[in-house]
């Protein structure tokens, strides 16, 4: 998990790691700092399960630092506004066991009841069951092998789609029916339409191998 000052969502999304791990002994979870200047890291010390270390900032640097620090055979990434269902970790115990499983994620859902936030999950659920990629706020899980294999996730912006991109040549991903919860908090200060149109500008950039503007991460943590 990389956080970046993070205070305001972690208490929330451990206690729901916590509750999704409760029945697995062997999960290990990696809590990986970028450089946090607020309560993040005391509340992470709060758990004596989590283990915390630093990196420097960048989602992608943080989350392959995570990876190299964890010893388990599946690594799953996921967000510090971002929390799994009680019955996750079970979920991805069945998919991975799967003959020539690579990779995963979630069906994701918005916080709140906007029936806009609705749509664009919806819409976001449709897109990525098509593509065969993932958002890093779909608690995307890998083997160690693949992961590797892959390269990591490159260090540039939209690092969860440009990984899935390298991933699937190996194989389709398992989509599962569980869903995750995003906090709609960006969403919401950004203005829900404003923050969609940004998503679909980034895809289109993408699409036409295009660097999307850099003003569009500027609260990307």
């Amino acid at each position: 998990m990389p956080i970046l000052n993070e205070a305001a969502a972690l208490p929330s999304t451990l206690a729901h790691l916590a509750r999704a791990a409760a029945n697995h002994p062997d999960v290990e979870t990696v809590v990986v700092d970028g450089g946090s200047t607020d309560d993040s890291r005391a509340i992470v010390a709060q758990h004596a399960h989590v283990r915390c270390i630093a990196a420097p900032r960048g989602r992608a640097v943080q989350m392959n630092a995570g990876a190299a620090r964890a010893t388990g055979d599946v690594l799953l990434f996921l967000h510090a506004d971002t929390a799994l269902p009680p019955d996750a970790l079970a979920a991805v115990a069945a998919a991975t066991a799967a003959p020539g499983f690579v990779y995963g994620g979630f069906h994701h859902r918005f916080s709140g009841s906007d029936w806009r936030l609705a749509l664009i999950s919806h819409l976001h659920n449709y897109r990525c069951r098509k593509a065969l990629t993932f958002y890093g706020d779909q608690a995307m899980f890998v083997t160690r092998r693949a992961f590797v294999h892959a390269g990591g996730f490159p260090v540039q912006q939209v690092e969860d789609i440009a990984l899935c991109l390298r991933l699937r040549e190996f194989a389709p991903p398992a989509f599962l029916d569980q869903t995750v919860i995003t906090s709609a908090r960006k969403f919401e200060r950004m203005g829900v339409w404003r923050s969609f149109a940004r998503v679909i500008v980034i895809l289109l950039c993408l699409r036409m191998h295009r660097t999307p503007p850099q003003a569009f991460f500027a609260d990307i943590r």
